[in-house]
């Protein structure tokens, strides 16, 4: 067994995987963008591409009309924004378990996803934020998550440093908080059917709303935000050694932590602004990377955010096709496929996290 471990912490395995991931990512994009409700011939939709991108192509057929709109309007904005959202959300997820050193904590456990979908049933059901914009639904949730996460952080200072443990429970305290909110406006306000469907449909995800616009930030933060925290491998190693440990070795990890909870804030909120709630993403993810290629970061975060981008990626396809004439929320899927395969990944072997072997 610790010969076959070896084999994929060496450096060499650890490139060829991802090199192997990546065009996996690009052919299941190409070939993706093929699959849908619509019945566009393959010829068709590499055709829009080709034209597209390469101005290549017949201009009277490709340049515009039904055929175009499906293809480079819906289909492919919605994949990009797949890959974008599973490659921040994997990445988060990753930082956040070395943040808190806890196995089991995903991008939302600081109370994002309930600071998100209390600021998106504001202003689905009382109209707050209306004044933002035509997306001020995703501009209250990015906002209530990021308020959230700067409380949680102000909360676990208060008494001394922020330590893994305060963190958590000052997160799910505030996501108590938010969530009893939630329920308390919709129970009172029950006369809006249509308001309250549309909150139950954003909590539960939706790439619906992609467009090359918002892609084009959305693209921009997580790769800045995969970038950022590549630089910061060894702190985040040191992370799951301990505060003891980091300061033995001279690292003060207590304004890191901080720095890197605001960055993952920005990270979720903005995937939550654009997508809505999506589970799971975050948590089983960084497990499987770090099963077969172990704690280090420098591995973990590239390989986790392609892998969450394949991921999400296929996981929109199916929710695009498993139901005909009908389209089932993405985040019903992740948690429906991510369940146990999180179950499946902790029974099936041990690894290591942090310190020792879980």
């Amino acid at each position: 067994m610790e010969s076959e471990k070896s084999i994929f912490h060496r450096k060499p395995t650890y490139i060829i995987a991802l090199i192997l991931l990546t065009g996996i990512l690009i052919f299941s994009l190409i070939f993706a963008v093929t699959i849908g409700t619509s019945d566009i011939s393959m010829k068709d939709v590499y055709g829009v591409l080709l034209y597209k991108i390469l101005g290549l192509g017949d201009s009277d057929r490709y340049a515009s009309g039904s055929i175009t709109d499906i293809v480079w309007f819906i289909r492919l904005p919605r994949l990009v924004l797949a890959i974008s959202v599973g490659a921040a959300l994997s990445v988060s997820g990753s930082v956040m378990q070395a943040i808190v050193k806890n196995p089991l904590a995903d991008p939302f456990i600081l109370g994002v996803s309930s600071g998100a979908s209390l600021g998106a049933t504001l202003a689905l059901l009382l109209g707050i934020g209306s004044a933002l914009g035509a997306n001020y639904v995703g501009v209250m949730a990015f906002i209530g998550a990021f308020l959230v996460s700067v409380s949680v952080i102000f909360l676990a200072n208060i008494g001394g440093r922020a330590t893994s443990a305060k963190l958590i429970l000052a997160g799910t305290a505030l996501s108590s908080i938010c969530s009893a909110i939630s329920s308390f406006v919709l129970y009172v306000i029950n006369n809006n059917n249509n308001a309250i469907a549309a909150v139950g449909r954003w909590t539960m995800g939706s790439l619906a709303s992609a467009s090359w616009d918002t892609n084009t930030l959305m693209l921009l933060v997580a790769f800045v935000g995969l970038i950022f925290f590549c630089t910061q491998y060894r702190t985040l190693n040191l992370m799951l050694l301990g505060d003891e440990s980091a300061i033995t070795l001279g690292t003060d990890l207590h304004r890191w932590r901080i720095l890197y909870l605001l960055v993952t804030s920005v990270l979720v909120g903005y995937a939550v602004f654009n997508a809505g709630m999506i589970g799971f993403v975050g948590l089983i993810i960084p497990h499987a990377v770090r099963m077969f290629f172990g704690t280090d970061h420098k591995k973990l975060l590239p390989l986790a955010a392609v892998t969450g981008a394949i991921f999400l990626l296929w996981a929109d396809v199916l929710c695009r096709i498993v139901i005909e004439h009908a389209e089932l929320p993405i985040g019903i899927l992740t948690s429906m496929i991510g369940a146990p395969c999180f179950v499946y990944l902790m029974v099936r072997r041990s690894y290591g996290f942090g310190g020792g072997e879980r």
